[in-house]
């Protein structure tokens, strides 16, 4: 064979070889896909954080019916009960009454805080109506007794609140009293009773002077959901009363309640300072209730005390604290018939709806107990 010919035949064998690997190379050269992982084993599932719950309002409380109050807290006036009521019935009951026995039906009142004036005309009733009556059934006795005691408390005398807004402004209550008697938590109380009855009410903390007074205030209001208006300590009471209305005004309240400083009867300046509460206050607003709080177990010094408040501020009804820490009961006779005001409210306990509306006849009948 020609070499040239086998020559060609050999180029055109290696062209064929070197083509065919040139093709073959690139798929030689691409990479393998990887291997598919095992599947992972399930994990925990991992909740998104949960919103942290909005912080819960403060449930406020609801203040018990005051009608029938001092009928539930009869028993709180025990101490009178046993002096007074059951004493009295004690002595009518003999079968002789003598003058040393009207001596002690005298002497029992007295000591029970009845008052001297009040003390001489139920003796002379007393005395009169036995005579005539003529027997000592018990059931008569005190029913008898009973009459006296209710007729000397005056039923007649207007004892509700005046706290019923008027021409589109609140009624605007103002309670004075001297340190000590409870006022500042006779206010709050106070609240309470009107928020039972319907009322909104607005708090005005004008016990500037004294520095736990507007927190014992907000505490007391914060309860009910009522609202309280401050200002700092030593601020012009006077100020902050009128801010107290004014907000009441705003607010559409139907009633504000106005804490004053406590004040001794005797400081005549601190008793100016009040007057000018008083003034300073009704340019907004009249002021429709001004109660005056006073302690019950004081007994007659309280008096005094009352005495002064009527001629700064015209105190047109008596709040009395603490009647069920004394055994003279007699007190809310000798203040109606000393000063001419009706007790509207009596204190018998700490509790926060211990104070009750005063009802003569419920009162009798607490301190001569049930009837035989």
């Amino acid at each position: 064979m020609d070499p040239l010919i086998v020559l060609l035949i050999v180029l055109g064998v290696l062209v064929v070889l070197i083509g065919g690997a040139a093709l073959v190379a690139p798929r030689l050269r691409r990479p393998r896909p990887p291997a598919p992982r095992p599947p992972a084993e399930a994990g925990p599932v991992i909740a998104p954080p949960e919103e942290a719950p909005e912080a819960e309002r403060p449930v406020l409380e609801r203040p018990e019916p005051t009608a029938g109050r001092l009928v539930r807290l009869r028993a709180r006036l025990a101490r009178s009960e046993s002096a007074l009521g059951r004493g009295l019935l004690a002595l009518l009951s003999r079968d002789r009454l003598d003058e040393d026995a009207w001596e002690e039906v005298e002497e029992t009142l007295l000591t029970a805080d009845v008052g001297v004036d009040a003390t001489t005309e139920l003796v002379e009733r007393l005395r009169a109506r036995t005579k005539l009556l003529g027997t000592r059934d018990p059931a008569e006795l005190r029913a008898m007794l009973a009459e006296e005691l209710v007729s000397a408390l005056d039923p007649t005398l207007d004892r509700s609140l005046s706290a019923t807004p008027a021409e589109d402004k609140p009624a605007v209550l103002l309670v004075v009293g001297v340190n000590g008697s409870g006022k500042t938590t006779t206010c709050g109380k106070i609240a309470r009773v009107l928020i039972a009855d319907g009322h909104s009410v607005v708090l005005g903390a004008a016990d500037t002077f004294r520095a736990a007074a507007a927190d014992q205030l907000a505490t007391w209001a914060g309860r009910v959901g009522a609202e309280v208006v401050r200002g700092p300590e030593g601020a012009d009471p006077a100020s902050v009363a009128f801010d107290a209305v004014r907000r009441g005004i705003d607010a559409g309240v139907d009633t504000v309640v106005v804490d004053t400083a406590g004040r001794l009867h005797t400081k005549v300046g601190l008793m100016d300072e009040l007057g000018k509460v008083k003034r300073v206050v009704e340019k907004q607003a009249p002021v429709t209730e001004t109660l005056l709080v006073l302690d019950a177990t004081t007994g007659q010094n309280g008096l005094a005390q009352a005495r002064v408040f009527t001629e700064v501020v015209d105190v047109t009804g008596v709040a009395l604290t603490k009647l069920d820490g004394t055994a003279k009961g007699g007190i809310v006779i000798a203040v109606q018939r000393k000063l001419g005001l009706p007790v509207k409210l009596v204190g018998l306990g700490e509790g926060p709806d211990d104070l009750a509306p005063f009802d003569p006849e419920q009162f009798v009948n607490a301190l001569l107990g049930e009837a035989r």
